[in-house]
């Protein structure tokens, strides 16, 4: 693991730094075999668009976890993540391509605590909309 980011290196401000990530069909297979979740709307377009959705969408949870992802790349230490909570707002939509959905998070510290822990709000976006909603995690500092 990394060290952790040090407690006097953080203020209420600091962004971390934005990653993109693009989720294809194939992502989404893997990702279902990985997690056991083999819900239809995440790889049939018919059934998908029957009940209302615009096309197959990412599981929420894979979209949560490329939060989470941006978070555990700047502590530098998984176990470092407390607690990490999100809404999901809107569906990331993933068309039958090759270019896949691009989806776009950003994150800041929005707190300091005085338990040596920190509080990060996170921004997904897809298309220019947030697709995660009130996410935040709480880091342990160093």
């Amino acid at each position: 693991m990394g060290s952790l980011i040090a407690r006097s290196d953080v203020a209420v401000g600091t962004e971390l730094p934005t990653q993109s990530f693009t989720v294809t069909r194939g992502d989404l297979v893997r990702y279902a075999g990985a997690s056991g979740d083999f819900n239809v709307i995440h790889w049939n377009e018919r059934v998908a668009i029957s009940v209302g959705l615009p096309n197959v969408i990412a599981h929420g949870m894979l979209t949560m976890a490329l939060g989470g992802r941006v978070v555990t790349d700047w502590i530098g230490d998984p176990g470092a993540l407390v607690s990490y909570s999100v809404r999901f707002t809107r569906p990331v939509v993933v068309p039958d391509d090759d270019a896949g959905a691009t989806v776009e998070v950003s994150g800041k510290v929005s707190a300091m605590h005085d338990d040596g822990t920190a509080t990060v709000t996170l921004t997904a976006r897809f298309e220019g909309s947030t697709v995660l909603g009130k996410a935040q995690a709480v880091v342990r500092l160093s």
